[in-house]
């Protein structure tokens, strides 16, 4: 039966036959792209909420996303082993259907709330159960229609991987026009529905390049043409080389995204912006020209290993853009070098499935290592300087320049390590100079792996080792003064920070601070007694008047509920008689903030304290309306708060739940996004008023912050003298920036008006 679908063997295809096959191939190919990179922000955003907003929730995206690629490629590559052309196209074209009946996109009914731990494994699951069956079926694509286009027996068949960069070209622009377009416009129902209608496209397309096949010359014939190249297969080492440069950036690409988002928000904007700068890496390297020759990145990579060292030395998070600019910039450049790697050393077409399922596979690997195994396996987020010194052994082996010099570099470098490294295990003036010159210290052993690679020409496994040794000084010489003890769960690291002397404990997760207590008075000696609340939270800031003019308005004990422990500042926030009612998503923060070797606010003003746990958009849900006086959000997550927990359903829930005269708080404090106007456009939008309070302490030295809140009633009465202070305002919602749903958020508007107002 394949015979009568093809002309004859002499037939040869005309040109206007070969423009049609390249336009209908590379159309399929950048809509199967578009399509299955834009599923990725669209479906994680969805599921966000059931997780706190946590950035995590993408690491374990990308894991799944990465497993469900090889099992495409795999899926891919066996079934062009089959003879006949018709049971590809038959079999693929099945399945596609049966994919697109799922649509459109939801979490499964079977997923409720999540389980108290082995959050990733149930997410794992969950992605697998809603998206499982359309992700893998667009997965194969790529590598499959490749192989189909290289057996129409198009004359640019023999070398088709530039196809390769067409897929990436549209999953690029899927991935920028989420956050800056889709995002911004469309709810996410719009989102879903305009997603499952290119799906449909997809299918006709696929459909199209499967008819193209059927009517191309024979396979047999086809296959001779490839023969002629005579290409010998890929070696075991081959292979697994391929396997590695396709880990690292792959590994690379979750540690970045995971530290660039901590200190901004759990939001698609920030995470898309690496990947896209990671998938630009795979449309440049294909290029039949690229535009970035693969020798001059190579000469680059040292340099953006080094420059992520001195990054990483001096803690660049307090500016955006460095944050944001600085990271990326030398993870494209390293991404550059790890794929242009896999391009030039990239096989014979005939064997161009095989090595798809390679890469596939070493993305995968370096998706488990970061995403699954790291965090269970470190108490710091270590994978990614580990990622950056193996980036060093990406690089081609090369002939030594001065070898007669290079060959006693291995005693110089040992010698430069004791030197460095002992300091740290001393007291003295020695130890606190390099404390202090840290970034000079970690900075110039960076520079001198770069100028290894440049100037010497030295092996890879001498860069490695140099750059380990640069990235080590950090961990030896922390930012951090005094003493740190780091805590790690699904939801991020925390760190426990002794300050030198012990004066204060310090709880921060990123570069923000959580909370602070004062251990020990000035004049040296213990505070005893009731510690005072501090941080954001002392009793002169926003969050603090504001107790305390419910608790006078009420004239009575109060009712509180406070989402988020943190360090258990608040809990000395209340007085006897009252109830208090805490909401965690994080054991780990719970168990932390008990610990008296930490934090004495909760073991000396509320030891009996049982925080209700999980997702507070879930668990608070279940509260009995009418019961709280109070309402205090302060869910964050470093400088990222939970999108779910700002949105207009989730200030219905807080106002379903307040006491005839109750109040909702809202901490709104952050250095990048502009939330306040966020918070009140979704109090408005429950007809509740706010006032505004953003004013600055000018005692950061004693860790009492300057704090910005908002205060939501539904009569001034309800709040008490504040109405009349000069330091709330009230405010109005501002009819040019649209409310907040669980359907819409813009997080890059309000990282723009940050940015407009200069804050």
């Amino acid at each position: 039966m394949d015979s009568i679908v093809q002309p004859a063997a002499t037939e040869q295809p005309s040109s206007s036959r070969n423009r049609l096959l390249l336009a209908v191939y590379t159309a399929a190919i950048f809509v199967s792209a578009l399509l299955l990179f834009s599923v990725q922000p669209l479906f994680t955003k969805m599921v966000l909420p059931r997780l706190g907003g946590s950035p995590a929730v993408w690491s374990v995206a990308m894991v799944f996303f990465q497993s469900l690629l090889l099992a495409g490629y795999a899926y891919a590559h066996l079934l062009m082993q089959a003879k006949s052309r018709i049971v590809p196209v038959a079999v693929h074209l099945v399945l596609l259907i049966a994919a697109f009946a799922t649509l459109p996109l939801g979490i499964a009914a079977a997923y409720g709330e999540p389980p108290a731990s082995g959050y990733a494994f149930w997410l794992l699951g969950l992605f697998a159960v809603s998206i499982g069956l359309p992700f893998f079926a667009l997965a194969a694509n790529n590598p499959l229609l490749q192989a189909w286009f290289v057996r129409t027996g198009h004359p640019a068949g023999h070398d088709p991987y530039f196809l390769y960069a067409s897929s990436n070209i549209g999953s690029f622009l899927a991935l920028l026009s989420y956050p800056f377009l889709l995002e911004p416009m469309f709810t996410l129902h719009l989102q879903n529905r305009f997603w499952t209608a290119g799906y449909g496209l997809l299918i006709l397309l696929i459909a199209a390049c499967g008819v193209l096949l059927l009517r191309s010359p024979r396979l047999a014939e086809v296959d001779a043409r490839d023969e002629e190249v005579n290409a010998p297969a890929p070696g075991l080492f081959t292979r697994l080389r391929w396997i590695f440069l396709a880990a690292v950036p792959s590994g690379l690409l979750i540690a970045v995204t995971a530290h660039i988002s901590t200190d901004v928000a759990a939001a698609p904007l920030l995470w898309v912006l690496p990947l896209s700068l990671y998938l630009l890496t795979w449309v440049v390297v294909f290029q039949s020209r690229p535009l970035l020759p693969h020798k001059w990145m190579l000469m680059l990579q040292p340099v953006a290993i080094a420059g992520v060292v001195v990054l990483l030395a001096f803690g660049g998070e307090q500016n955006l853009l460095l944050t944001l600019g600085g990271h990326q910039l030398c993870f494209f450049v390293i991404a550059m070098a790890c794929h242009g790697e896999l391009a030039r050393t990239r096989p014979a077409a005939r064997y161009l499935t095989g090595f798809y399922v390679a890469l596939s596979f070493g993305g995968m690997v370096g998706g488990l290592f970061a995403g699954l195994v790291a965090p269970f396996t470190f108490s710091w987020i270590a994978e990614y300087p580990i990622l950056i010194a193996l980036a060093a052994l990406c690089r081609p082996s090369a002939n030594e320049r001065l070898a007669g010099i290079v060959k006693w570099y291995w005693l110089v470098l040992a010698a430069l390590a004791v030197a460095l490294i002992a300091p740290s295990y001393m007291t003295g003036d020695l130890s606190t100079w390099f404390e202090d010159h840290r970034v000079w210290v970690a900075g110039a052993v960076g520079v001198l792996a770069a100028l290894l690679a440049l100037i010497l020409n030295a092996g890879r496994w001498k860069i490695f080792a140099t750059v380990a040794l640069a990235l080590a000084l950090i961990r030896v010489y922390p930012a951090d003064e005094g003493r740190v003890t780091t805590v790690r769960s699904f939801f991020g690291v925390h760190k426990i920070v002794v300050t030198p002397g012990g004066y204060f404990h310090v709880l921060m997760h990123g570069t923000t601070i959580h909370g602070a207590e004062r251990f020990r008075n000035n004049d040296g000696t213990p505070v005893i007694g009731r510690p005072e609340p501090i941080t954001y939270y002392h009793k002169d800031g926003g969050i603090g008047q504001a107790v305390s003019a419910i608790r006078e308005r009420k004239g009575a004990p109060l009712k509180v509920a406070a989402i988020g422990v943190g360090s258990g500042t608040l809990a000395c926030a209340a007085e006897p008689g009252e109830s208090w009612t805490f909401f965690e998503i994080d054991q780990s923060m719970v168990d932390a903030a008990r610990d008296s070797r930490n934090f004495r606010y909760i073991s000396s003003c509320m030891p009996d304290m049982k925080p209700v746990i999980g997702d507070a958009r879930l668990t608070f849900a279940k509260e009995p309306d009418g019961a709280y006086d109070l309402i205090i959000v302060d869910a964050y997550s470093s400088d990222a708060i939970p999108i779910h927990l700002a949105t207009e359903e989730a200030m219905k829930i807080y106002k379903d739940k307040l006491a005839p005269h109750g109040a909702v708080v809202m901490h709104v404090s952050n250095r990048h996004l502009d939330l306040e106007t966020v918070v009140v456009g979704i109090a408005d939008a429950n007809d509740l008023t706010s006032w505004v309070f953003n004013e600055d302490s000018g005692r950061d030295s004693d860790y009492i912050f300057s704090t910005d809140v908002v205060i939501s009633a539904r009569e001034e009465a309800d709040i008490g003298r504040l109405a009349s202070s000069k330091q709330w305002v009230q405010t109005e919602a501002d009819d040019r920036v649209r409310v907040w749903t669980d359907d819409y958020s813009n997080i890059l508007g309000a990282l723009y008006r940050r940015l407009r107002d200069g804050e």
